[in-house]
């Protein structure tokens, strides 16, 4: 059973994955109050989006930054020191233990959390051993996962396929937030590792990363609300 102490609709949160700040702001003017909780990766932040991050944030938006930070400590500690004055809720580093543990002690103080990456969804096995990784993609998810929690880092980002292991292997203290999630009827698009949002929340998610699914779709504010009512029942269970 799932955590009770996020709110339903917070556990969809919107990537806003659009070349200009103008266009996020009248996307989120669209969805409205169907949507709470927005992402910005590259393409907004490098498009002059991250101003946007206070300005929703002073909406009462929650905002997820995925930058996947990693650098050595020291650049790694004044980045995440300066996100952490935006008013952000998660700040996405790669799980390299150097790059937690960094990360932890620098938003130490603050209310920004940190959610490490184990694994891109759009990997596979065959993209891991391609890179040099002699581990596939659940036993690297496996160890990755451990290692943050050690190091205290708040989350995890992982495919919904892996939820149900890390479930096992950090317990409800990490949250696990899930890319990778395509409605039925979706295209999957360049994710390999994908799952409807109910069999996500079901599988241990506590929250869902859509992108395009909604951002494209003909009426997002339709699509929004139709995946937290699709996520309703699994919660409840």
């Amino acid at each position: 059973m799932q955590p009770s102490d996020i709110p339903t609709r917070e556990r969809l949160i919107v990537a806003l994955d659009l070349p200009a700040v103008e266009q996020a702001e009248a996307m989120v003017t669209r969805l409205g109050e169907s949507v709470s909780f927005y992402k910005i990766g590259y393409q907004l932040a490098y498009a002059g989006g991250l101003p946007l991050v206070r300005k929703l944030a002073d909406q009462g938006k929650k905002i997820f930054i995925d930058l996947k930070l990693h650098d050595i400590g020291n650049t790694v500690s004044r980045g995440v020191e300066s996100i952490a004055k935006l008013g952000a809720t998660f700040l996405t580093v790669h799980a390299y233990p150097q790059t937690m543990k960094a990360a932890v002690e620098a938003r130490a103080g603050s209310n920004l959390k940190i959610l490490a990456v184990t694994v891109l969804t759009s990997y596979d096995d065959g993209d891991l051993h391609a890179a040099g990784y002699r581990l596939g993609v659940s036993d690297l998810v496996e160890a990755r996962a451990q290692q943050a929690q050690v190091l205290g880092v708040d989350g995890l980002v992982c495919s919904p396929e892996e939820a149900a292991s890390l479930r096992r292997i950090v317990g409800h203290q990490m949250r696990l937030v899930t890319p990778g999630i395509r409605p039925a009827g979706a295209a999957s698009g360049d994710q390999k590792r994908i799952m409807t949002p109910a069999r996500a929340i079901a599988a241990g998610s506590d929250y869902l990363v859509v992108g395009r699914p909604v951002v494209e779709a003909a009426d997002p504010k339709a699509v929004a609300e139709a995946i937290v009512a699709e996520i309703t029942p699994p919660l409840a269970a």
